[in-house]
């Protein structure tokens, strides 16, 4: 499909399957399709920390002309609440989730319309296919 600014295999996946690479799996935003807002729930696997290091996730919201939109908050985070999902640090594997308000980096609420969610895990992306409805 198309590669955004990151290196690695971001594809769209096949309906109602897990998006997943090398140790982390993003997993469909809830409920999709939404308006105004959704929870983007991914994974970070034990095979992430073997070597006892932590790991950096960034989440992106692109729209369907590849612009980068905005980047929703980690809910959980241990590092502080409201956080944006840009080069966070975990330190653990687990379930984790991030928010998004269905707003753009300037406050405004998106267009109805089909967006996309990157993950990024240590320069590994994966992608999904999310949709606004008004």
């Amino acid at each position: 499909m198309f590669a955004l600014t990151a290196p690695g295999k971001a594809q769209e996946p096949p309906p109602g399957s897990e998006e997943q690479a090398a140790g982390f799996r993003l997993e469909q935003n809830y409920p999709n399709p939404f308006n105004p807002e959704t929870r983007i729930p991914f994974e970070l696997t034990d095979a992430l920390f073997e070597d006892g290091e932590a790991v950096t996730v960034s989440i992106r919201i692109f729209n369907i002309l590849q612009q980068f939109v905005a980047a929703p908050v980690a809910l959980g985070y241990g590092g502080g609440e409201g956080l944006r999902m840009l080069q966070l640090e975990y330190t653990a594997p687990g379930r984790y989730e991030a928010w998004w308000d269905g707003r753009d980096r300037n406050g405004n609420q998106v267009a109805s319309g089909v967006y996309f969610v990157q993950m990024v895990v240590n320069d590994q992306a994966v992608m999904r296919k999310m949709f606004v409805t008004k």
